[in-house]
Protein backbone atom coordinates (compact mmCIF):
# COMPACT_ATOMS: atom_id res chain seq x y z
CA UNK A 1 0.00 0.00 0.00
CA UNK A 2 1.77 3.20 -1.12
CA UNK A 3 -0.10 6.60 0.69
CA UNK A 4 -0.40 9.85 -0.46
CA UNK A 5 3.73 10.94 -0.42
CA UNK A 6 4.00 8.02 -3.15
CA UNK A 7 7.56 7.50 -3.80
CA UNK A 8 8.67 10.60 -1.79
CA UNK A 9 7.81 8.80 1.12
CA UNK A 10 12.11 7.54 1.71
CA UNK A 11 12.82 11.56 1.11
CA UNK A 12 10.80 12.75 3.67
CA UNK A 13 11.52 10.10 6.02
CA UNK A 14 15.12 11.09 5.67
CA UNK A 15 13.99 14.78 5.77
CA UNK A 16 12.16 14.07 9.09
CA UNK A 17 15.04 12.16 10.32
CA UNK A 18 18.16 14.39 9.58
CA UNK A 19 16.07 17.73 11.65
CA UNK A 20 15.62 15.15 14.14
CA UNK A 21 19.09 15.16 14.27
CA UNK A 22 19.43 19.31 14.11
CA UNK A 23 16.62 19.85 16.75
CA UNK A 24 18.05 17.15 19.45
CA UNK A 25 21.62 18.91 18.47
CA UNK A 26 20.42 22.08 19.59
CA UNK A 27 18.74 20.48 22.45
CA UNK A 28 21.60 19.03 23.77
CA UNK A 29 23.80 22.65 22.92
CA UNK A 30 20.87 25.42 24.34
CA UNK A 31 20.60 23.68 28.29
CA UNK A 32 24.81 23.38 28.61
CA UNK A 33 24.87 27.06 27.37
CA UNK A 34 22.41 28.27 30.02
CA UNK A 35 24.77 26.17 32.81
CA UNK A 36 27.65 28.15 31.18
CA UNK A 37 25.91 31.46 30.97
CA UNK A 38 24.46 30.62 34.41
CA UNK A 39 27.91 30.75 35.92
CA UNK A 40 28.91 34.57 34.00
CA UNK A 41 28.51 37.83 35.80
CA UNK A 42 24.98 39.50 34.42
CA UNK A 43 25.94 42.38 32.28
CA UNK A 44 29.49 40.92 31.57
CA UNK A 45 31.15 40.70 28.21
CA UNK A 46 31.12 36.86 28.60
CA UNK A 47 27.29 36.90 29.32
CA UNK A 48 26.84 39.32 26.57
CA UNK A 49 28.64 36.53 24.28
CA UNK A 50 26.47 33.57 26.12
CA UNK A 51 23.02 35.65 24.80
CA UNK A 52 24.35 36.03 22.06
CA UNK A 53 25.23 32.61 20.99
CA UNK A 54 21.71 30.93 22.71
CA UNK A 55 19.92 33.32 20.36
CA UNK A 56 21.92 32.44 17.17
CA UNK A 57 21.35 28.43 18.16
CA UNK A 58 17.71 29.54 18.50
CA UNK A 59 17.05 31.54 15.96
CA UNK A 60 19.01 29.22 13.18
CA UNK A 61 18.59 25.59 14.39
CA UNK A 62 16.83 24.81 17.40
CA UNK A 63 13.34 26.42 16.20
CA UNK A 64 13.35 26.16 12.55
CA UNK A 65 14.75 22.26 13.09
CA UNK A 66 11.74 21.42 15.88
CA UNK A 67 9.27 23.14 13.11
CA UNK A 68 10.44 20.80 10.35
CA UNK A 69 10.42 17.50 12.58
CA UNK A 70 6.92 18.42 13.27
CA UNK A 71 5.52 19.86 9.86
CA UNK A 72 7.84 15.98 8.15
CA UNK A 73 6.55 13.98 10.71
CA UNK A 74 2.91 14.78 11.08
CA UNK A 75 3.15 13.94 7.20
CA UNK A 76 5.01 10.60 7.99
CA UNK A 77 2.02 9.87 10.21
CA UNK A 78 -0.80 10.80 8.14
CA UNK A 79 0.54 8.83 4.79
CA UNK A 80 1.12 5.68 7.03
CA UNK A 81 -2.11 5.70 9.13
CA UNK A 82 0.16 5.67 12.37
CA UNK A 83 -2.92 6.92 14.65
CA UNK A 84 -3.99 3.38 15.14
CA UNK A 85 -0.12 1.94 16.23
CA UNK A 86 0.53 2.08 19.85
CA UNK A 87 4.08 2.51 19.55
CA UNK A 88 3.22 5.63 17.63
CA UNK A 89 1.15 6.69 20.30
CA UNK A 90 4.11 6.40 23.09
CA UNK A 91 6.16 8.12 20.67
CA UNK A 92 3.69 11.02 20.14
CA UNK A 93 3.62 11.82 24.13
CA UNK A 94 7.45 11.72 24.02
CA UNK A 95 7.71 14.36 21.46
CA UNK A 96 4.83 16.35 22.75
CA UNK A 97 7.24 16.57 26.35
CA UNK A 98 10.17 16.82 24.41
CA UNK A 99 8.39 20.21 22.82
CA UNK A 100 7.63 21.52 26.10
CA UNK A 101 10.89 20.59 27.29
CA UNK A 102 12.25 22.80 24.02
CA UNK A 103 9.93 25.72 25.71
CA UNK A 104 10.95 25.71 29.11
CA UNK A 105 14.74 25.59 27.35
CA UNK A 106 13.80 29.11 25.56
CA UNK A 107 12.38 30.75 28.23
CA UNK A 108 15.37 30.03 30.61
CA UNK A 109 17.77 31.20 28.19
CA UNK A 110 15.66 34.20 27.69
CA UNK A 111 15.63 34.61 31.36
CA UNK A 112 19.05 34.57 31.24
CA UNK A 113 19.64 36.87 28.60
CA UNK A 114 17.67 39.50 31.17
CA UNK A 115 19.98 39.01 33.76
CA UNK A 116 18.51 35.87 35.64
CA UNK A 117 20.45 33.18 37.39
CA UNK A 118 19.19 30.35 39.47
CA UNK A 119 20.75 29.67 42.47
CA UNK A 120 22.91 27.31 41.64
CA UNK A 121 23.08 25.17 38.20
CA UNK A 122 22.56 21.69 39.84
CA UNK A 123 18.54 21.34 38.04
CA UNK A 124 19.77 22.78 35.07
CA UNK A 125 22.68 19.69 34.94
CA UNK A 126 20.18 17.41 35.54
CA UNK A 127 17.74 18.64 33.14
CA UNK A 128 19.97 18.81 30.63
CA UNK A 129 19.76 14.92 30.35
CA UNK A 130 15.83 14.79 29.42
CA UNK A 131 16.48 14.93 25.61
CA UNK A 132 19.33 12.20 25.93
CA UNK A 133 16.59 10.11 27.68
CA UNK A 134 13.84 11.03 25.33
CA UNK A 135 16.31 10.55 22.09
CA UNK A 136 16.88 6.50 23.72
CA UNK A 137 12.92 6.14 24.23
CA UNK A 138 11.79 7.31 20.95
CA UNK A 139 14.44 5.62 18.63
CA UNK A 140 13.54 2.39 20.55
CA UNK A 141 10.00 3.03 20.05
CA UNK A 142 10.02 3.72 16.36
CA UNK A 143 12.75 0.97 15.99
CA UNK A 144 11.49 -2.02 17.61
CA UNK A 145 7.82 -0.72 18.30
CA UNK A 146 6.94 -3.02 21.21
CA UNK A 147 3.38 -2.87 21.45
Amino acid sequence: MVGFLGLAYPWVKAAHLIFVIFWTAGMFMLPRYAIYQAESAPGSAEDAAWTKRCASLRRIILTPAMIAVWLLGLALMLDIGALSMGWFHAKLALVLALSGYHGWAVGVSKKLARGWRPGGTGKLRLLNEVPALAAILIVVLVIVKPF
